[in-house]
């Protein structure tokens, strides 16, 4: 056996073990109280991978200085970055990852051989990496409010088109071998309508809509990946792509169905865009009460449940949450957290905003084992959450949120909803859960009504 082959072999055996983690550290994801470990799992496995990979690297000192840049950037931003902006950067890594992928099929571009199904691999990689790239860079735009474009727009129209033309592109472009010689470089012309395309694709949906589109985006890369390691025959990053991929879609499909809509409908439709906000003037009559008040409240309540929304990530309030819930313990009452599924801005945004506050795992409980209790609850806290809480789910067919699950607030004894303002959520519809009799409205900032409440209680 000669030494390369020695190579190849332990170059495999190193891709088998470093799947078998990868695909191990996926698992553990999936609970949180094993979901740090899983990642470290994963991590060291794709590290491993990677040095595999660099045998084969007669000259290594690029790839390693490549390596090691990313390194210092991704630490860098994995270190600053704040818990409330994690959906921004969950959607610039996916785009990093299209990035790549689109970079590899590029390069292949040129040194493939005479063979349809690499060729056919070439263009659907590159159009699926190039589509994830710039869609990812406008999903964070969406996520950090940096990017504001009515869906109405002529600039969302004119992109929108370029994304559907691009699609007729990529056909035309995977057809071509079959075709008469044209009289134009169509491969730039792929390249580019594919970047274009990838922002004609986010640009029309909606804010609301967001987890969907990150958990789709997220598994455009891993089906982008594994593309890429057709190409390069390599295993591991076949392996890992598909894994991705194949979570990301189920994923997707959880995330539509919790708000009980097709894919397609969140993807070319979209509500959240292009619906109109309704004003506070358009709201009922609300009950105000002030941060003494609704303490009197939670201080008689034997048990609590707390809802939180967008609101309490933007106030950056996980923190305070915590700590009224401890003390409320003390004090003789039962305090659970009701999580639901699209709350927030990615999939699971709640729960990762207050395990880092170190909420306890067995505190926070799913839309479908919480709503039962809602109507046996004292007191029900609504921190910054709207849409997933509007009654209009289940009882207007007009509504553009009816059928969407939603957290049964309005059965609980008491509501207690702190919000800044009677402003609309992403569906951009009124909320009659604001006017309802048992309900009462604290107008503040999440975190500062809940330091609040805490003095409260640290007084008595």
């Amino acid at each position: 056996m000669s030494i390369f082959e020695d190579i190849t072999a332990i170059q495999n055996i190193i891709y088998i073990v470093a799947s078998i983690l990868f695909i191990s550290g996926i698992k553990m994801l999936g609970k949180e109280d094993t979901a740090v470990k899983g990642n470290f799992l994963s991590a060291f496995a794709m590290f491993i991978a990677v040095l595999a990979t660099i045998i084969f690297i007669v000259d290594p000192v690029i790839l390693l200085g490549g390596i090691l840049l990313g390194a210092i950037i991704g630490s860098t931003i994995a270190l600053k970055v704040k818990m409330t902006s994690i959906p921004e950067m969950v959607a610039l890594f996916n785009g990093f990852g299209g990035l790549a992928t689109f970079l590899i099929a590029w390069s292949e571009y040129n040194s493939i051989p005479d063979n349809y199904f690499q060729y056919l691999l070439v263009m659907v990689t590159i159009y699926i990496g190039g589509v994830t790239f710039t869609g990812s860079l406008i999903a964070y735009g969406k996520l950090s409010e940096k990017l504001k474009v009515a869906k109405t727009s002529i600039v969302t129209k004119i992109f929108t088109t370029i994304f559907y033309g691009s699609i007729l592109f990529l056909i035309f472009s995977i057809l071509l071998p079959f075709m008469p010689a044209i009289g134009f470089n169509f491969f730039t012309v792929l390249l580019a309508i594919t970047l274009l395309g990838g922002i004609g694709f986010v640009l029309p949906i909606g804010g609301g809509d967001m987890p969907v589109v990150i958990s789709l985006l997220n598994s455009f890369s891993g089906i982008a990946a594994a593309f890429a390691g057709l190409l390069l025959l390599n295993n591991v990053l076949i392996v890992a792509g598909s894994l991705v991929g194949a979570s990301g879609l189920i994923l997707t499909v959880i995330m539509a169905k919790a708000m009980n809509r097709s894919i397609t409908n969140i993807l070319f439709v979209g509500y959240a865009s292009a619906s109109k906000g309704s004003s506070a003037e358009e709201q009922g009559e609300v009950s105000p009460i002030n941060v003494a008040d609704a303490f009197l409240i939670l201080e008689s309540a034997s048990s609590v449940l707390i809802i939180p929304g967008y609101g309490m990530a933007v106030a950056q309030a996980q923190h305070v949450v915590k700590e009224l819930g401890e003390l409320l313990e003390e004090n003789g009452a039962e305090v659970n957290f009701a999580i639901h599924p699209v709350a927030g801005r990615m999939p699971g945004h709640m729960n990762v905003l207050l395990a880092e506050a170190d909420v306890p795992y067995e505190q926070l409980v799913e839309m479908d084992d919480i709503n039962p209790q809602f109507s046996e609850t004292d007191v029900a806290v609504v921190l910054g959450a709207n849409d997933v809480v509007n009654p209009q789910a289940r009882t207007d067919e007009s509504s553009p949120i009816y059928g969407m699950p939603i957290l049964d607030v309005d059965h609980a004894a008491t509501v207690v909803v702190i919000k800044r303002s009677l402003s609309p959520g992403y569906a951009g519809i009124k909320n009659p859960l604001f006017d309802n009799d048992n309900t009462l409205m604290v107008f503040m900032d999440a975190k500062e009504a809940l330091e609040g409440m805490v003095r409260e209680v640290k007084d008595l």
